[in-house]
């Protein structure tokens, strides 16, 4: 890094132009004309281009070398009706969360229903996953008045009927806002 560079800071949106290099210090010249000073580990030259001087000591060889190697293979296209597909579905169909439910009443399969989203929210929001589909059938809509009750005490999520060619109407989406300060 020397006088003259463009730079950014790493954890910021700052960038500027190298004013001053005094051994691990670096002062830099912002667009709005602020001198501010960082260490050389917390900026990265954005100007790519080459100096002359750069250019002079590196072998031609090397160069045309690293333009003949072969450029990475093409990326998968992702459909758009893909891309926006729900990374998580939680199916609350009784008979997918216990071996047997004969047995059980309403109210204990609604508690284990209920258990099992809350569960599955809670683990969703942890690994950070963004969008969730809960199956929960038609029904009488129970479970999905139950469903948005439990969705509505978090602050940090929206909720809608998922896609109706897919699901019908007997699933909810859920969405996460993710905070970019919890990083």
């Amino acid at each position: 890094m020397e006088v003259g560079d463009k730079v950014s800071v790493l954890d910021d949106a700052i960038s500027g132009v190298v004013t001053r290099v005094q051994g691990n210090s670096v002062s830099i010249e912002t667009s709005d004309g602020f001198e501010l000073d960082f260490r050389k580990n917390e900026l990265i030259v954005i100007d790519g281009s080459l100096k002359k001087r750069d250019l002079v000591q590196m072998d031609l060889n090397t160069i045309l070398s690293e333009k003949q190697q072969k450029k990475p293979g093409k990326s998968l296209r992702t459909k758009p009706k893909e891309r926006f597909q729900p990374t998580m579905e939680v199916d609350l169909h009784i008979h997918q969360l216990v071996p047997k439910s004969k047995h059980l009443s309403n109210y204990e399969i609604l508690n284990i229903q209920m258990d099992t989203a809350k569960r599955q929210l809670e683990f969703a929001i942890s690994k950070r996953i963004q969008k969730v589909v809960f199956i929960h059938g038609v029904g009488e809509g129970v479970l999905r008045s139950e469903l948005e009750f439990l969705f509505g005490r978090y602050d940090n999520l929206k909720f809608y009927d998922a896609d109706y060619q897919k699901y019908g109407r007997g699933a909810t989406e859920v969405y996460f806002f993710q905070s970019v300060g919890s990083l």
